[in-house]
């Protein structure tokens, strides 16, 4: 098992590529199970969350090639059952679901897995299931659903904590090949929700809306294959400059698109940062001038759950009181515990996060808990004095793409070693 040695005060500046999203990814691979004909996926980031979606496609019966970030899918005769020894590391493999009982309309998947941030049903998944006139049973750790055919339905996903984006991929996946017309209300509006959309379109489903909250999904009698490129990481390029705003002078993220980091954007420049950007890249610099958040996350295009170990690594060391609330993952805040063991001065109560600036933090051992908390503590090293030694970073490994290249290429000083 690997961990990383961050050896703190260098300064970055550079330009750094983003790659490909791995939330808009995996459901798109999902996807290919639609159709027995090919798909060719371009841009599909190198990472085990990705490595562990191939391997249930192929267990699945699926033909899979990859190379270059390119991987070729033909789902020509598969199986409907997943079972917990190949979905047990990884939640979003509850995305094969809408895709099986889509083509299918049978399926058997074990309950996932994935990283520990609270409590995450599926309910709402079923719930869209059922409308479509789906069988849904959970027994013994398993889901289990049938239909004779789909018929179209009128369908609300929003929960307690606001829509839900696998939740939305998953219902228009079954719906795609259902009789009539779907209507999705309450649906996640995410850049990801629109890449699904995309390709399913590209495959021929007949998709309106998808960006808001109000989808309507036509049903067709088949998809064919198609060739997608996915969309930017929004959230590899938001922890990138939050890296730049922590320890840089002069940072550039490209290959990205400035229109999904809108509420990532507006914070850094609330908390005192120049940002400029083009149309596929935003520079980030300090300009002395730090100033504390009140920051809450809410879903798109509101403040992202997914940013929100980042910003407080970087309030941590900044002038004045934040407060940081988590309305959509309230008990995400499992890195309060790790960077207060670096010096940071925080006090947490219930879902909200008091953050005092401090000076400086100092390097420390500590433990990731989950993927974006990994991110959180490699960007507090950063800046901090001597060496901080992250452990268990596999769960780093499931989001970021060689995050550790990337930021020595700005100027870090990282290394990855193997755990005693």
């Amino acid at each position: 098992m690997d961990k990383i040695l961050v050896h703190g005060g260098k300064s970055l500046e550079g330009d750094v590529r983003i790659g490909g999203s791995k939330n808009s990814a995996l459901p798109i691979l999902a996807a290919t199970l639609l159709t027995k004909e090919k798909c060719v996926i371009d841009r599909v980031p190198d990472l085990s969350d990705i490595h562990y979606m191939l391997t249930i496609l192929s267990s699945l019966g699926a033909e899979v090639e990859r190379a270059s970030g390119v991987v070729q899918i033909r789902a020509e005769k598969i199986i409907t059952e997943a079972p917990y020894e190949i979905v047990r590391k990884m939640r979003a493999s509850v995305c094969i679901l809408g895709p099986l009982l889509g083509r299918e309309k049978s399926a058997k998947v074990s309950l996932p897995g994935g990283c520990v941030i609270g409590d995450r049903p599926i309910d709402l998944h079923l719930k869209g299931f059922e409308a479509l006139g789906a069988k849904v049973t959970v027994k013994g750790g398993d889901i289990f659903l049938h239909a004779d055919k789909l018929k179209g339905a009128r369908i609300n996903l929003r929960g307690r904590h606001g829509p839900t984006v696998l939740g939305t991929g998953n219902i228009m996946m079954a719906a795609v090949l259902a009789e009539g017309t779907t209507v999705i209300e309450g649906a996640a509006e995410e850049p990801e929700v629109v890449d699904l959309a995309r390709f399913l379109t590209a495959m021929g489903g007949r998709i309106s809306g998808a960006g808001t909250q109000h989808i309507e999904i036509e049903g067709v009698a088949e998809l064919h294959g198609a060739n997608h490129t996915v969309i930017p990481d929004r959230i590899e390029a938001g922890t990138f400059l939050v890296a730049g705003a922590i320890a840089g002078t002069r940072v550039t993220i490209t290959r990205t698109e400035p229109e999904h980091l809108g509420a990532v954007i507006h914070a850094l420049k609330e908390a005192g940062f120049n940002l400029s950007h083009t149309s596929d890249t935003v520079t980030i610099s300090p300009n002395g001038a730090r100033k504390p958040l009140h920051l809450e996350t809410i879903p798109y295009p509101g403040f992202p759950t997914d940013m929100q170990a980042q910003f407080c690594a970087m309030l941590a060391t900044m002038n004045g009181t934040s407060v940081v609330t988590e309305t959509v993952f309230p008990q995400r805040f499992m890195h309060v515990a790790e960077l207060k063991r670096m010096g940071a001065n925080i006090e947490l109560i219930d879902h909200h996060a008091t953050i005092h600036g401090v000076e400086r933090l100092s390097g420390a051992p500590v433990m990731a808990s989950d993927l974006r908390a990994s991110a959180a503590l490699v960007l507090a090293a950063l800046p901090a004095d001597g060496v901080t030694e992250i452990n268990r970073v596999y769960h780093i490994d499931r989001g970021y793409e060689a995050i550790d290249e990337k930021l020595n290429g700005l100027g870090a000083h990282i290394e990855r070693v193997k755990a005693k």
